[in-house]
């Protein structure tokens, strides 16, 4: 059996095949960028036997998420079977007398840590696929990580928002004059076999009735706060924080896979503005690890921290670490006027709240399966920053500084 595939490959792709660090391919729906990596990866595995390449997503909960199927069409379309033995959980690389010799696997970054992520340090590539949803923890854990000669990363996804991290590792103005990324924009237009797809249908009605969806969802445009958005008055942008406004702290615990957060604000009235200026952000985060946390935020121990009130042994326990946890009042009502108080201020992030961005770009009101209308009902999701926020300005709220109006739609 040759090692040496023939493979089409539509023109856009043709700057990843050149030798780079990192490797990106971004845009829309039916644009072919899971395929043509995963045909890379297969002729790769075939050039060098000994290779060693991870698939990775930000969370896989089973392999149902990853691109182990895929991986494995590929490998019976393209008849080299006799070169990889796929098992339930892994690819193995075979070399020509059948013995195991390389390795595809398939993990979720939120699964590993600064200790366990070494077990990836012998391989060669790792391929991140549905890189939108990657966190800047899991992007910096992984880039200093693959660090062999010749190691490459490569990233496909639909991009999100401009914030996200792998768009800003990839696609910002230092991106491209960086030699050692690679990145191209891709979509349904440049993929020659999309018209053969039953996709083809799908585009053409998004184009027809839901323009900002076709733009998101089929050009690779960033998504666009829609009508169930609850926050549209807020902007990124570095500030300079007036003389004599003191900060305000908040934090909402992590439980299972949600994050611990604690959030540091100012609220300047004369200008109507709250200018949320520093987060500390944590999924798993152990009790004793949480007084590191916080510390990452200057004027943590010398403030009083509105908490979620929900863990008085959390609350109890960083008290005796120095802290001052005070538990936030909670009851019916409490989240809307929360949020109401928030909407009454212009609220300016700085760029590295990055979830704090997140969470505002996200957070949404319910919409009806069936009507599609925008209910006066907050989703329980991306809600974990604004949570900390309510509480970090709880008692500005109740101090009577602002008469919370209704929420807005």
């Amino acid at each position: 059996m040759s090692s040496t595939l023939i493979l089409p490959t539509p023109r856009v792709f043709m700057p990843l095949l050149a030798p780079a660090r990192y490797k990106g391919a971004y845009g829309g729906r039916g644009s072919g960028k899971s395929h043509f990596f995963a045909e890379l990866l297969i002729e790769e595995c075939l050039a060098d036997r000994s290779m060693r390449a991870v698939c990775v997503r930000e969370t896989q909960r089973s392999l149902d998420q990853s691109v182990k199927q895929l991986l494995a069409n590929k490998i019976a379309m393209l008849g080299v079977g006799e070169a990889f033995h796929i098992l339930e959980g892994e690819i193995h690389v075979l070399d020509e007398a059948g013995a195991r010799r390389g390795l595809i696997s398939f993990q979720g970054m939120q699964n590993h840590t600064a200790e366990s992520i070494k077990s990836l340090e012998g391989y060669r590539i790792a391929w991140v696929e549905e890189a939108q949803s990657l966190s800047r923890k899991s992007l910096e854990l992984l880039t200093p990580t693959l660090r062999a000669p010749g190691a490459q990363i490569w990233f496909s996804w639909n991009p999100r928002l401009a914030s996200d991290p792998v768009d800003v590792f990839m696609r910002s103005p230092e991106a491209a004059d960086d030699d050692d990324i690679a990145c191209v924009a891709v979509n349904y237009h440049d993929n020659p076999w999309f018209g053969t797809t039953s996709l083809k249908a799908d585009m053409e009605r998004d184009r027809r009735r839901e323009p900002d969806k076709y733009a998101h969802v089929w050009l690779g445009g960033y998504q666009r706060r829609s009508a169930a958005a609850v926050f549209s008055n807020w902007r990124i942008c570095e500030f300079d924080v007036p003389v004599g406004l003191r900060p305000h702290f908040g934090a909402d615990w992590g439980f299972a896979v949600d994050p611990t957060v604690l959030v540091k604000a100012y609220v300047d009235e004369d200008a109507r503005r709250i200018l949320v200026d520093a987060e500390a952000w944590a999924v798993g985060c152990e009790i004793d690890d949480l007084p590191a946390l916080f510390g990452r935020l200057g004027g943590a121990k010398d403030w009083p921290i509105r908490a979620d009130s929900a863990r008085p042994e959390t609350i109890a326990y960083m008290n005796r670490r120095g802290f001052c946890v005070i538990p936030a009042r909670k009851g019916a009502g409490s989240v809307e006027e929360g949020v109401a108080f928030l909407q009454n201020y212009d609220i300016w992030v700085r760029p590295g709240c990055s979830h704090a961005i997140d969470e505002l770009s996200l957070y949404s009101y319910r919409v009806d399966r069936q009507t599609e209308a925008v209910l006066p009902v907050l989703e329980d999701r991306d809600n974990h920053v604004i949570d900390a926020l309510r509480y970090a300005l709880e008692d500005v709220r109740r101090s009577g500084a602002v008469t919370a109006a209704p929420l807005r739609l």
